[in-house]
């Protein structure tokens, strides 16, 4: 009888599934996993190769000329968690899986057992059954890294406190639709540096541009913010927007009130006040220069109606373009092997 239940044990010991949190603790701490032996997350964008992001937004421009030519998700689904209020990525996201083949299943959390207190990590147990991927739009970054951390399917960063990397794949398409090339493009980000930035910084250095964030004294991004492993780009701070943008190909800037920032709105708002994407901070960059938002856009305030409605700007290329990247993530992560 004592055989018999030491080796019952052993077998129930083995059929419960292991969490990656070797994968994740690897991941915070390098920037990189070996997509090889765990789950393919997409947390923070680190966890691409150069290489890797290059075929991403290559694929993505074949998707972008032919949107219904991959069935990648063809009887299967994705599960998008929502904490927080979305457009562009929820419109796109349930697109591009409907375009893939696959059924969006959106879920928000007072939906879910999780306003019951039902934990990350049963979740995440619960859904590797069921969907092919998760992608997680949450506000502190513990929720996404603890279903990653238990997940044996995919999980991706629709939006957190600290990234927005879906943002940044997009954005970086928009701008090698507009230019031909990544590598030595200069963009600078006047403004909060907000998770948008830190996506930004983490992927554009990756695909080799050279990435200028100004800012005013206590809004601006880490001085130590650890740029992926590969990265053949930079990453300088500012405090004189006009110097951030000289020789720059691209301007980018983001609201000055995020979510969760309302308390402190008038306060912000004066601080910002001379980071405004206008006509004459576009006249200090390089001939030619474009101005991106991620939006949603408070036109007169972070960017004048003038640039966000007028032929220097390729922010609603930007916000389709969305869809064409986020199709590219999908198709990398479902076929990569774990």
């Amino acid at each position: 009888m004592l055989v018999f239940v030491t080796v019952l044990a052993v077998v129930l010991d083995l059929l419960e599934p292991q969490p990656a949190s070797s994968a994740v603790a690897q991941a915070s701490a390098t920037g990189h996993v070996d997509w090889r032996t765990v789950p393919p997350h997409f947390l923070t964008g680190a966890e691409l190769s150069a290489a890797e992001l290059d075929a991403l937004l290559t694929r993505a421009l074949e998707l972008k000329d032919a949107p219904l030519s991959s069935r990648a998700l063809e009887g299967r689904g994705v599960a998008l968690i929502f904490e927080r209020p979305s457009t562009r990525t929820r419109v796109s996201f349930e697109m591009g899986v409907h375009e893939l083949g696959g059924h969006p299943l959106v879920l928000r959390s007072g939906e879910m057992q999780f306003s019951r207190g039902e934990s990350a990590r049963d979740t995440a147990l619960v859904l590797s059954r069921q969907v092919a991927a998760v992608g997680v739009r949450t506000g502190p970054d513990a929720l996404l890294e603890e279903l990653a951390r238990h997940a044996r399917i995919p999980v991706f960063n629709m939006l957190t406190e600290l990234h927005h990397p879906c943002q940044a794949l997009a954005d970086l398409l928009t701008v090698r639709e507009t230019f031909g090339t990544l590598a030595g493009v200069r963009l600078a980000y006047v403004g909060d540096g907000t998770n948008v930035a830190r996506s930004l910084a983490i992927l554009g250095a990756l695909a080799g541009m050279d990435i200028a964030v100004a800012s005013p004294p206590g809004y601006s991004l880490e001085r130590d913010l650890v740029l992926p492993a590969g990265a053949g780009g930079s990453l300088t701070l500012y405090e004189d927007p006009v110097e951030a943008v000289a020789g720059a190909h691209a301007l980018y800037t983001d609201v000055w009130v995020s979510m969760g920032d309302e308390d402190s709105a008038s306060e912000r708002r004066a601080a910002l006040a001379p980071y405004r994407i206008d006509d004459a901070l576009l006249d200090a960059a390089a001939p030619g220069a474009i101005a991106l938002h991620c939006l949603p856009a408070h036109p007169g305030e972070e960017i004048t109606a003038e640039v966000l409605y007028g032929s220097r700007q390729r922010i609603w290329d930007q916000a389709e373009n969305r869809r064409h990247a986020q199709k590219a993530l999908l198709e990398l992560l479902i076929e990569s092997p774990a």
